[in-house]
């Protein structure tokens, strides 16, 4: 630790960092932690925080007590979060010298804690690295910019760009409806190589002023860091030109939704060969197996790709969202999808993850999905030729609350992720839900008011 920590403080005075933003993620992807002067970040070498906050709700609640006190200390006693040196970023829109570095959570003993994501990401990677495998992930992250709107009551507003207009109708890949915002995706693309964040392509997606950001594959964990702090980025530099930046998954009626594809890979750490392709450039086994495992067990992960009731709303054929788990070559219209590759590239396309999940959990399923097939050698189905949207043999929980009924009854689940993990993460999103359905909606209020 001191050789890395080490390099840690060199590169915080090389920068001239006078505080940092020691952060955790909770189970939204919101980050949390304490703002502390470089000094005594440097000193204290860490921080503490209550365990708590693992258990917290993206309203700011928390679970009931009963599961509460079951899988906390009941004095709320603090973790101990170690900085990680690989995880630093500057922070470019802040108006004194800030860096942002990445945490993980231990207990007192050093065991880490189950409640974290990135500790559940870790544990997945685990499995692979004690097979002799690395996956490669190269997500893609689809968000909305809107005009900005106090009143959470009124439906959004797509944004007016540099001609003065809001976009109107459908725009895919269209450069010049990208080129509207281009003195916002300035500074993002300058803030994001500043912190060293690798992405690729823009991409106007189909609803107005929705657009994509690809990032380069890579490592893991690395990735799940990066999404976490490009999410704060583009948050930041929409508020700088006065718009609003969303990740949530289905913000417009009757306009598409957002989602984080994963292409997902992997290679033989020994050789560095992928394992997906057969030396004569066919599928291999155990990159069938790997799609097998994404169909099996997907829909018993669900909620960790779709984890707010607003992200089963995506789930809406000829909407460019999946619906099942079917899988098929270059085909779109199916949850998992195989894009024309060289056999170097095999991989596999999961369509699944909505933007608004915690990046963290939502590569730890997938990856996990995929390890399971593989190891237990799941056969999949037979590929799906033409339109995949009628196709319901192999169904998905459609609603938040029966996706977290099947997480929580799944034993292989419980055995990989660990009880005190399903448990508490099922628990704070029953938490949530059972919030929303506290709010009467619009749409009651409009066809029930006077009607009934």
């Amino acid at each position: 630790m001191n050789a890395p920590f080490d390099q840690l403080s060199a590169w915080l005075k090389e920068h001239r960092i006078t505080e940092v933003e020691c952060v955790i993620s909770d189970l939204t992807g919101i980050a949390r932690g304490k703002i502390a002067p470089t000094a005594k970040f440097l000193h204290e070498r860490g921080m503490r925080l209550p365990e708590s906050v693992l258990l917290q709700t993206v309203t700011g609640d928390y679970v009931d007590d009963d599961i509460y006190y079951s899988l906390l200390d009941a004095a709320d006693i603090d973790m101990v979060c170690r900085p990680d040196p690989s995880a630093v970023y500057q922070i470019p829109w802040a108006i004194e010298p800030t860096a942002i570095v990445i945490h993980d959570t231990f207990d007192k003993q050093g065991n880490p804690i189950e409640l974290s994501p990135r500790n559940v990401l870790k544990k997945v990677l685990k499995l692979y690295a004690d097979k002799g495998w690395q996956p490669i992930v190269a997500p893609e992250m689809e968000f909305y910019l809107t005009q900005r709107c106090e009143d959470p009551d009124l439906p959004l507003q797509v944004p007016l760009g540099r001609s003065g207009r809001a976009e109107s109708g459908r725009q895919s890949f269209s450069i010049d409806a990208a080129n509207e915002f281009d003195p916002l995706f300035e500074d993002v693309y300058d803030w994001c190589e500043l912190q060293g964040l690798d992405l690729d392509t823009l991409i106007h997606e189909d609803g107005p002023a929705q657009m994509e950001i690809n990032f380069r594959h890579g490592d893991a964990l690395d990735l799940a860091d990066q999404i976490t702090v490009f999410k704060r980025t583009m948050r930041e530099a929409a508020l700088k030109h006065n718009v609003t930046a969303t990740f949530m998954a289905k913000p417009i009626t009757d306009e598409p939704g957002s989602a984080m594809h994963l292409h997902q890979s992997v290679v033989d750490i020994a050789t560095g060969k992928p394992v997906f392709a057969n030396d004569d450039g066919s599928m291999s086994e155990l990159f069938l197996h790997h799609i097998g495992g994404l169909q099996k067990y997907i829909p018993k992960l669900l909620p960790m790709f779709a984890p707010n009731v607003n992200s089963f709303r995506r789930f809406l054929p000829d909407t460019s969202a999946p619906v099942n788990v079917e899988w098929g070559e270059e085909n779109r219209t199916a949850g998992l999808r195989v894009p024309t590759s060289s056999p170097e590239a095999m991989r596999v396309e999961n369509r699944l993850p909505g933007a608004d999940a915690n990046p963290y959990l939502a590569i730890a399923a997938s990856l996990l999905c995929g390890y399971l097939g593989m190891i237990e050698g799941v056969e999949p189905s037979a590929p799906v030729q033409g339109r995949a949207y009628e196709r319901r043999n192999l169904r998905l929980p459609i609603t938040i609350e029966d996706a977290l009924q099947h997480m929580e009854d799944c034993q292989t689940v419980q055995q990989y992720l660990g009880q005190q993990f399903v448990q508490g993460y099922v628990a704070v999103k029953r938490a949530e839900h059972e919030n929303f359905k506290r709010v009467i909606s619009s749409w009651e209020r409009e066809f029930l008011l006077l009607s009934v």
